[in-house]
């Protein structure tokens, strides 16, 4: 795949759905960060929690012009449980009178009843427009996002009704509009509009895969009804219960579960006994699998007692840990030392709810030492959270040594970059907490994965074991070039940097590697910028994508903390790469080229 070259381009090009967006330079990256039109006015899309998608912004203003008051903005969101707690995050941080937080509920629904189009609950958050900085912060940490397959089905709703209700404006006034604002009671109504443009019109060549559904284009075997299938799917092939094809064309899923732990343990897969399907929870996004892991945690744990961020994080895992709950240490070095100090902290006799971790972190690839912080956390009773998102559980098998496992399905596992998903929580069901999560997941749990992703994340995750080998061959090669390079001052990889704990639970198989990740420092910006220029592939956020994808990622997600970033060694200049299926020698040749470029 070529990548575009234009900036604020979808990548990937002509995807409606992209998850990542093209800033063709080094300054590309710095303009958007500071909110210049050069850049912003240009994007098509971007990573999702970030940048609301332009359908779903669509869908909003409609709703809000229809419901909100004067100068209001608004944010949908999945569920009324999501949206309630959005607007108790607003009330901590937007001090204004009671009321000036509300919440519509409604249903968009077909004017006449269709066996094609179903009815979708709308929830929307309405507040005033300068509250927006601060319900995007609850949308962009907690990751309890809508879909923008779900706004593009909510407008083709509502663009059928207005076809069909065009021909009496006067009954459409009286019968359809009928929704009102309430404080958290339900409300349902239909919804229509008067001046919708039919979605996809204007590149009906682009957006195919809106017009038509995924398995129809492709031949398999499981249209968007089957979605129910499509997600039971993608958690036993998450949980390593069963491999093959099979599991999805079984419609009616009658494999009992005996059946299939009979069948793990001839493969001899993960080594985790006693896991199934029924251990794995979906969420819309691997952030909303890190902030339910949290969420759940205060729930059978010491709610009063502080967690434990360990490592230099991916950014908004440490938001989280300090905007809920009591609060968090964080031991961004996240190196040896970093738990001789905590322990003594705990000797101490303060309490811990929880540790989150990543297996390895983002972006300085480093892995803890898992194994001796399982011990510490079983002799002070605390939980273990780990994200595995880097690591990747073809690669690492970090479940025996947390309690809750976390991933985002949007990276290696889809490798499309055109849906977001993320699994947790992968439960050990061999931990001492086993059961207390069980029960409070019962009543913390939302299925909220909107059935379209569902059906888009089955089907790419299918090859995802075959691309993960690739990458990590590809990668490997890569970084041993790149470490010897004499303009290359630092490579950030699982094989060099913290080896040993990577090492002890790396899945002993051909299969297995370091992963597709690695970060690379340069002598300064200047160099960087010229490094990043000149590589021919694309460039924007995200990772775990099936082409080689890069950006300065300090500046991406630390802009306005860079001082403190670096502190952690994570330098202003540093390039994270995320290397994808291309062929090996060709990445050879243009990471050698865009070194060539470097004075």
């Amino acid at each position: 795949m070529e990548p575009p070259t234009q900036v604020g381009a979808a990548i990937p090009a002509h995807t409606p759905h992209a998850v990542s967006v093209m800033f063709p330079k080094w300054q590309d990256n710095i303009y958007y960060e500071e909110g210049n039109p050069v850049v912003t006015a240009k994007m098509e899309c971007g990573y999702p929690r970030f940048f609301i998608h332009p359908l779903i912004q669509k869908l909003c203003s409609r709703l809000v012009a229809k419901f909100g008051k004067e100068n209001d903005a608004g944010m949908l969101f999945p569920s009324h449980k999501v949206a309630e707690q959005c607007r108790s995050f607003m009330k901590c941080y937007y001090k204004q009178p009671t009321g000036t937080v509300r919440i519509a509920e409604f249903e968009i629904a077909p004017v006449n009843a269709s066996a094609e189009l179903q009815p979708v609950p709308v929830h929307i958050v309405l507040f005033p427009q300068d509250a927006f900085p601060i319900a995007k912060q609850f949308w962009q940490h907690s990751g309890d996002i809508i879909s923008s397959r779900m706004a593009e089905y909510c407008l083709r709703i509502m663009d059928d009704n207005h076809q069909k209700s065009v021909q009496d404006m006067a009954a459409s006034e009286k019968d359809l509009y009928r929704p009102k604002v309430t404080m958290g009671s339900r409300s349902r109504s239909h919804y229509s509009s008067r001046s919708i443009q039919k979605v996809g019109q204007e590149k009906e060549e682009e957006a195919v895969e809106q017009t038509t559904y995924l398995e129809e284009r492709y031949g398999r075997n499981l249209p968007v009804k089957f979605s129910n299938n499509a997600k039971v799917a993608l958690r036993r092939r998450i949980a390593g219960v069963l491999r093959g094809e099979s599991e999805v064309n079984d419609k009616e899923n009658k494999t009992s579960s005996a059946d299939l732990e009979e069948q793990r343990q001839l493969k001899g897969d993960r080594g985790i006994r006693g896991l199934s399907e029924e251990d794995v929870y979906l969420y819309p996004c691997g952030m909303s699998a890190i902030y339910h892991a949290h969420q759940v945690s205060m729930l059978v744990g010491d709610n009063t007692a502080k967690s434990v961020c360990f490592g230099f994080p991916y950014t908004d895992t440490l938001k989280i840990l300090q905007k809920w709950g009591p609060g968090c240490h964080f031991y961004g070095l996240g190196d040896d030392k970093s738990i001789d100090e905590f322990e003594e902290l705990l000797k101490s006799g303060e309490k811990m709810l929880s540790l989150f971790c990543e297996f390895p972190s983002n972006p300085l690839l480093k892995s803890p030492d898992i194994k001796r912080l399982r011990k510490l956390a079983d002799e002070y009773n605390f939980l273990i959270v780990v994200d595995e998102t880097i690591g990747n559980f073809c690669n690492v098998a970090v479940l025996e040594w947390a309690d809750m496992v976390v991933s985002s399905l949007t990276k290696v596992f889809s490798g499309d970059s055109n849906v977001m998903g993320g699994s947790s929580m992968i439960l050990n069901p061999n931990g001492a907490h086993y059961t207390d999560l069980k029960a409070a997941l019962k009543s913390d749990y939302e299925d909220l994965v909107w059935s379209e992703d569902a059906v888009f994340l089955e089907r790419n995750s299918r090859t995802f074991k075959e691309r993960s080998k690739i990458i990590n061959g590809n990668t490997e090669a890569l970084c041993d070039f790149l470490i010897n390079h004499p303009k290359v001052e630092q490579v950030f990889y699982p094989k060099f940097t913290c080896r040993g704990h990577f090492d002890a639970v790396k899945i002993n198989s051909d299969d297995a590697g370091y992963g597709g990740l690695f970060s690379v420092v340069l002598k300064d910006e200047k160099s960087a910028a010229a490094f990043y220029d000149n590589l021919s592939c694309a460039k924007g956020p995200s990772l775990g994508t099936n082409f080689t994808l890069c950006s300065p990622y300090t500046i991406l997600a630390h802009y306005t903390e860079l001082d403190w970033a670096a502190k952690y060694g994570v330098a202003r200049h540093l390039v994270r790469v995320s290397v994808g299926l291309e062929d090996r020698d060709k990445l050879l040749t243009m990471f050698s080229r865009a070194l060539d470029a470097v004075e």
